[in-house]
């Protein structure tokens, strides 16, 4: 069978009626070449069918309120992030699992309260991360402290609760004031006597009454050990007590019957 080719002015035609498929977007959002904005779009979740070679993505003003394990598809490209003004509650710790190549991530203004060091570790390469205006009292440490090439942290605006439990943190803070962005803005809340004391006004002494309380295994060996010791050795202290007292009422008792021996006679 011969095989026939299209005259080149018809396939010219045939290009331009039938341009090449476009890069996937979500219906609910507007692409560009490397960008996809979501933004106030009511969206409950996050959508999916998103090109791979994105770098952007907003989805600000919506209504997320959790991030379940793998909400989003291998994004490799992915560079920014936004989630700022949703209702973000929960963030599992795989729910940014394929985003390594993240640098910048916009949570603030979001209702979040407890967050995990396990939610940031595939972040390896995040250089700004925007937890502001939520709802955290306190933040672990480690969340920072598994980002390692972090440059930028924004913590303003939170309800912080400033006891003992916001001593590593504190420390952390004050190890890294270079790379904590408003530091003014970070007060407390709670108690109420410190209401609106900036954080970072802090100094060793003000924690000195803050003990670490935590046992290493060599204390408990050692209340494993002392502990049944000290219970055999008052049983037999008590034991070593009573005999000694009856051995005394014994003496007392024969020394009675030395002087009356009517009375003590046996029969």
């Amino acid at each position: 069978m011969g095989c026939w080719r299209l005259p080149g002015p018809v396939l010219g035609l045939l290009l331009l009626l039938c341009p090449p498929a476009s890069a996937a977007c979500p219906a609910a959002c507007r692409c560009s070449p490397g960008e996809a904005d979501c933004s106030e779009r009511g969206l409950l979740e996050v959508p999916w069918s998103f090109s791979a070679n994105i770098s952007t993505l907003w989805l600000a003003y919506n209504f997320i309120s959790v991030l379940g394990p793998r909400s989003f598809p291998p994004l490799p490209g992915l560079r920014l992030l936004s989630l700022a003004h949703n209702r973000l509650e929960l963030i599992h710790p795989q729910a940014l699992l394929g985003l390594g190549a993240l640098q910048e991530l916009d949570l603030s203004h979001n209702h979040l309260s407890v967050l995990t060091p396990d939610t940031f570790r595939p972040l390896t390469g995040l250089a700004t991360l925007n937890l502001g205006s939520n709802r955290l009292g306190q933040l672990e440490p480690g969340v920072p402290g598994v980002l390692p090439r972090l440059q930028a942290l924004l913590l303003q605006d939170n309800p912080w609760v400033c006891s003992c439990s916001i001593l590593p943190l504190w420390r952390w803070l004050s190890r890294n004031r270079g790379k904590v962005r408003e530091k003014s803005l970070l007060l407390c809340r709670v108690p109420e006597q410190l209401n609106k004391y900036p954080i970072m006004a802090f100094g060793d002494e003000s924690f000195r009454q803050c003990q670490d309380t935590s046992l290493s295994p060599q204390h408990y060996i050692a209340f494993f050990t002392i502990g049944p010791f000290s219970f055999l050795a008052s049983i037999f202290f008590c034991t070593f007590l009573g005999s000694l007292v009856v051995f005394y009422h014994s003496l007392r008792r024969e020394s009675h019957c030395w002087r009356r021996p009517r009375v003590c006679r046996v029969h």
